[in-house]
């Protein structure tokens, strides 16, 4: 590595988004119920949505610290060595939706591969999950669910998945203003 080289490495002028966050970490773990434990007993997290296993192979937990639906989840680790232990995915939040599709396109540009984008379930946000040149998994994210001091979540029956963010903006969920302040962002 030239660290010199690297050192002068930056953030390009012009870039049509601007990331506000890390959002979340999703971990694969071997014992669901005990990484549960340990986040909730000993690092304080509060539990958002579980997924006892028909919507994910294992089931998952989704905890938060703060208003976020999640800033962790842990996945249940499987047999499958593609999956294994470890990291799942890293996410990062951004203000806009119109950034959201405009970081899409950026992607496409790019080569980058894209896996996903559309809804997942529990915390409803609208995302875009991909690879960087290592293979791992990011996502970039916009709308995820808040919880307030009541405490309550969105119940998994207003809980939408969508394919792509086409659908996604089409059909959003209950309270989810999918607008976009430039709409023709979907049709370039």
């Amino acid at each position: 590595m030239d660290a010199e080289r690297v050192g002068r490495m930056g953030r390009p002028h012009g870039l049509p988004f601007r990331i506000n966050k890390i959002g979340h970490v999703v971990l694969h773990v071997r014992d669901i119920e005990r990484s549960t434990r340990f986040y909730t007993e000993v690092m304080g997290f509060k539990i958002s949505d579980v997924y006892a296993g028909d919507e994910l192979p294992g089931g998952a937990v989704f905890l938060r610290c703060n208003a976020d639906h999640h800033g962790i989840a842990l996945f249940q680790a499987t047999e499958d060595p593609e999956q294994g232990r470890g990291m799942h995915h890293v996410a990062f939040e951004l203000s806009t939706l119109d950034e959201l599709v405009r970081f899409r396109e950026h992607l496409r540009k790019h080569d980058a591969k894209i896996d996903f984008d559309g809804r997942r379930r529990a915390g409803v946000q609208l995302a875009v999950e991909f690879r960087d040149p290592d293979n791992h998994r990011l996502e970039v994210y916009w709308g995820i669910d808040q919880v307030g001091s009541d405490e309550r979540v969105r119940p998994p029956e207003e809980w939408k998945g969508a394919t792509s963010l086409e659908a996604a903006i089409a059909d959003p969920v209950k309270g989810q203003d999918t607008s976009l302040a430039d709409p023709k962002l979907l049709h370039g």
